[in-house]
């Protein structure tokens, strides 16, 4: 048994503007008075440009302008932190969708991964396959609730230890180590994996659009979500809140029941 300290979370891939079209689009309609905002993140201009696309909000209405303005708009908000913030007031949470962020969790157990995947609108998931990838060793993260205690710990390791060993006694009954035909190997490392504990470190990677996120980040850290799941979960809102303060502005962490909570959750 490897004990792991506790679930990692690694940032690797977020949405980023094709300037160039972007441009290109905005004065083939026009030239609005509207840019992105070079202070903001890619995805924050992404999600304003969509939203004044829809009104064709980019500016007061203009006649010379028929493609860019709007007969209806006499003023427009300025600032995409302020343009956020009413796009996240309205409800109008369908722009939030063109941006996406894409994590890596490491040393998560298959408890986790199995409550994660539930989520399907607006995610996808590809995790390390126990098809393929035998085990040597069982990675395993002892939840806090059980650490505390000593008798449960122990019994904990105690368990995985054993199923560890099945591993390798299963490995050695088929001779894993003189078999050269990888199909045969698949097929019996998939058969091992009957006895793994569903609680073995594993990884994943996981993209989902920014409205996707703020769904799960509020049910996810519940005081009600299950521990690991919480702590994970917790973690990614740090970093969403972090990359994206204008997309988050309404979530606070709330320090009595560890939840993340969000002024705007009909968005």
């Amino acid at each position: 048994m490897r004990s792991i300290d506790e679930p990692k979370v690694y940032l690797v891939a977020k949405t980023m503007l094709e300037p160039e079209g972007l441009d290109a689009y905005l004065n083939d309609i026009g030239k609005p008075d509207w840019r992105p905002d070079p202070n903001v993140s890619d995805s924050e201009n992404l999600i304003e440009a969509a939203g004044r696309m829809c009104y064709r909000s980019w500016q007061p209405y203009d006649p010379a302008k028929p493609e860019a303005t709007n007969p209806n708009v006499s003023t427009v908000r300025q600032g995409n932190d302020a343009y956020i913030s009413n796009v996240l007031k309205s409800g109008h949470g369908s722009v939030l969708e063109h941006a996406s962020l894409t994590f890596i969790c490491r040393n998560v157990s298959r408890v986790f991964t199995h409550e994660l995947v539930r989520h399907r609108a607006g995610m996808a998931y590809s995790q390390e396959s126990l098809r393929y990838v035998r085990l040597d060793d069982i990675p395993f993260w002892i939840p806090d609730s059980a650490s505390a205690n000593d008798q449960a710990k122990k019994k904990f390791e105690e368990v995985v230890s054993f199923l560890e060993n099945t591993q390798k006694e299963l490995s050695d009954i088929f001779g894993m180590a003189n078999l050269s035909d990888f199909t045969t190997k698949k097929q019996l490392t998939s058969m091992f994996r009957r006895l793994a504990p569903i609680g073995l470190g594993t990884t994943i990677m996981v993209t989902g659009n920014l409205r996707a996120w703020r769904h799960i980040i509020e049910m996810r850290t519940s005081p009600h979500a299950e521990e690991e799941i919480r702590i994970v979960t917790g973690k990614i809102a740090e970093i969403c809140q972090k990359h994206f303060p204008n997309i988050f502005q309404d979530m606070t962490f709330d320090s009595d029941s560890g939840s993340w909570c969000f002024g705007h959750n009909k968005v």
